[in-house]
């Protein structure tokens, strides 16, 4: 899967898309810098503290100095653990988000023959925007389809697609990823990044109920796929699950990308080509490491 290049400015890209779930990464934050300082409390007032051990909990000082510093060598790790889920957090939502868009986009050999594409899920836009961006450069006369959840995020998106000049290339629609509102053999490229392991999550994402659903989108997602199309997901934990379920529908060039670590969670990226006959037996699964 290649990687494009990109020299974007930072600021101007958070300015466009913002930060999303910004209440978790304050709530992160908060909860490292208050186990930061109960560490330095217990290093300032260790003695006193183990003097209270000593005489409520423990009646031997030995005892009590070790429970001291062990109780401040865990408050200080959880502080270290906090702070970096704060920065994986931070770095995910954007920056990483960013470049898988770019690695997804670089999946695809040619996108200067490209008419119609599906971004599933597509949320801020970053992924929309990044293939919207490529079918200008290739001059490409073809469209993509960013599919919303509601009329609210499809306006956002829209707007993000328009600062990044690329509004011509765009249009949104609402709709359940589980029944597309699209016809067989639509489009020439479908692409979904973070959103499939969401499908389901009200049935919890470990059970039986939410990888049935997750399944659905994946079959909606081979539906609307023309034969000789591409699909490339990348998505959280369940890459095994979209991997099985493509062998089953008999997919051709499954390719699954190295580990990467998202919202402290592993993901991977998927693709594979949606064969232009029938192919009989399960289809072969390559380890791509590009």
């Amino acid at each position: 899967m290649g990687k494009p290049s990109t020299n974007r400015d930072w600021s101007q890209i958070y300015v466009i898309y913002g930060m999303e779930q910004w209440q978790t990464l304050l709530f992160l934050l908060f909860q490292a810098v208050l186990f930061s300082s109960m560490s330095v409390l217990f290093l300032i007032y260790f003695d006193p503290i183990c003097a209270y051990f000593e005489a409520t909990l423990l009646s031997s000082a030995a005892w009590a100095r070790f429970a001291g510093g062990f109780a401040g060598c865990v408050t200080a790790l959880s502080a270290v653990c906090l702070f970096y889920a704060a920065g994986n957090f931070f770095y995910s939502a954007l920056p990483l988000h960013h470049d898988m868009a770019q690695r997804i986009v670089g999946a695809v050999s040619d996108w200067s023959t490209v008419k119609n594409a599906l971004d599933l899920g597509c949320g801020r836009g970053i992924l929309l925007n990044a293939v919207a961006t490529q079918l200008k450069k290739t001059g490409s006369s073809g469209r993509v389809v960013g599919l919303a959840q509601c009329k609210r995020i499809a306006l956002s998106t829209l707007r993000t697609a328009n600062m990044e000049g690329v509004q011509e290339y765009v249009t949104c629609r609402e709709g359940d990823a589980r029944r597309l509102p699209f016809p067989d053999n639509y489009f020439d490229v479908v692409v979904s990044a973070a959103f499939v392991h969401t499908v389901g999550k009200e049935h919890g994402h470990r059970t039986a109920e939410a990888a049935a659903e997750r399944m659905r989108v994946v079959g909606e997602l081979v539906r609307v796929l023309k034969p000789g199309g591409v699909g490339v997901v990348w998505d959280m934990v369940h890459a095994a699950e979209y991997v099985r379920r493509l062998q089953e529908l008999r997919m051709d060039d499954i390719r699954v990308s190295e580990r990467v670590t998202a919202f402290m969670m592993s993901s991977h990226i998927v693709s594979f080509t949606k064969p232009s006959e029938h192919v009989v037996g399960l289809g072969e699964v390559r380890l791509d490491w590009r």
